[in-house]
C-alpha cells in the first residue's frame, strides 16, 4: 500500500485529499481544495494562490489515473465544485476524468440543502448517478455510517470515513471529525488501522470551548497511543498551536505523531496561520485579485518565498 498525501493544511492549503494505491487500484479520496476566501480580512495571498496551482495540478493528475474516487462530504475543499470560486477546484477542469472511476460517496442524510445541491451539481456534470456509499463494503474499501463533522449538535453537517485494507494494512480517512465526538473514535479502533489521517480540532477558532479542546485532546490521546502511524492535520493547522498540538502528542504518547507534511517528508508551510505574515513580508499592489479573477495576475514576484520555490 502506498499513501501520498496531495493537499491539506500543511501544505499550504484547505483540504485532506490523497491518494491510495493498491495491487491494480488508484484510490482518490477527497479531490478538492480551498484557499480560505477571508482570514485575518485579507484574500489569499499571491504566494498561497501559487501553492494552490500546485496543489490543483497535483489533484488532478491523480484523477487521471483513479479508478476508484471518495468523497467523504459536499465541503468545498473536498470536492470540486461546479460553482467555483478562484481559490478552489472547479469540476469543470475534470469532468473527462470522472467519467469511469468508481464512485464512493457521502450519502445526503444529515446534510444541508447547499450540500445536497453540490451533489446533485456534480452528478449532472458528469452525467452520473451518485448514490450514497455508507456502511458499505467492497472487497479492500468500507465505509462507516455517516459520522458528525466535529460536533454532534451541528446535525447538519456529517461525513463518511473510509477505511483501505490490503493484505495485513489497513489505511483509514477519518475526514472532518475533528475528534470532538466518541463515535469515530470508535469505528476507527473497531477497523484496527495501522495508519490513519484525519482532521484535528479548529484551535484558530475562539468559540472552540475549553471542554471540547479538552475532549479533542483525549480522543487524540486514545487514537495516538493505539494507532501505528497517526497523521493529524486541516483544521487543527490553521494556526501554529495546532503544530505545537502534535508535538505534545508525540510527547504524550510516545509515538510519531505526524502533520501530513513530516509524513510526506516536506517542511510544514502553515500558510493559513501565516496569511498576514505574507501581506507584510511581500505586499501585494491593490486590484491584484482582480487582476487574478481576469487571468491576467503577475505571479513572478511571488513564486518564492522563504526557502521555498515554486517556480
Amino acid at each position: 500500500m502506498k499513501i501520498k498525501i496531495l493537499g491539506t493544511e500543511s501544505f499550504g492549503v484547505r483540504g485532506l485529499c490523497c491518494v491510495v494505491e493498491i495491487r491494480d487500484r488508484n484510490i482518490v479520496i477527497d479531490p478538492g481544495l480551498a484557499l480560505g476566501y477571508r482570514r485575518f480580512n485579507l484574500l489569499p495571498h499571491p504566494f498561497q494562490i501559487v501553492v494552490g496551482r500546485k496543489v490543483r495540478k497535483d489533484i488532478i493528475h491523480a484523477l487521471k489515473n483513479c479508478t476508484d474516487l471518495v468523497i467523504s462530504h459536499y465541503h468545498g475543499d473536498h470536492i470540486p465544485l461546479v460553482e467555483a470560486n478562484p481559490y478552489q477546484l472547479s469540476a469543470q477542469e475534470i469532468t473527462s476524468y470522472l467519467k469511469k472511476p468508481r464512485l464512493w460517496c457521502k450519502g445526503l442524510q444529515d446534510v444541508s440543502a447547499a450540500m445536497a445541491k453540490r451533489c446533485k451539481d456534480l452528478s449532472e456534470i458528469l452525467d452520473r448517478e451518485i448514490s450514497s456509499a455508507e456502511g458499505e463494503t467492497d472487497g479492500v474499501l468500507s465505509f462507516s455510517r455517516s459520522m458528525p463533522h466535529g460536533e454532534r449538535e451541528k446535525k447538519l453537517s456529517t461525513v463518511m470515513m473510509v477505511r483501505v485494507k490490503e493484505k495485513n494494512e489497513v489505511f483509514v480517512h477519518a475526514s472532518d471529525i475533528q475528534l470532538l465526538d466518541d463515535e469515530p473514535i470508535k469505528q476507527i479502533l473497531e477497523w484496527k488501522p495501522d495508519v490513519v489521517l484525519t482532521s484535528g480540532p479548529p484551535l484558530y477558532l475562539p468559540q472552540l470551548s475549553l471542554r471540547k479542546r479538552k475532549k479533542a485532546w483525549e480522543n487524540a490521546l486514545i487514537l495516538g497511543n493505539e494507532v501505528r502511524t497517526f497523521i493529524l492535520d486541516h483544521h487543527l493547522l490553521r494556526c501554529e498551536e495546532g503544530y505545537r498540538f502534535i508535538k505534545d502528542l508525540s510527547e504524550s504518547t510516545g509515538h510519531s505523531v505526524y502533520c501530513a507534511a513530516d509524513y510526506m517528508g516536506k517542511r510544514p508551510l502553515l500558510l493559513e496561520a501565516w496569511r498576514s505574515r505574507l501581506y507584510r513580508e511581500m505586499p501585494v499592489p491593490k486590484g491584484w485579485h482582480k487582476s487574478y479573477t481576469r487571468g491576467q495576475a503577475n505571479f513572478e514576484p511571488y513564486k518564492t518565498w522563504k526557502e521555498w520555490n515554486f517556480s
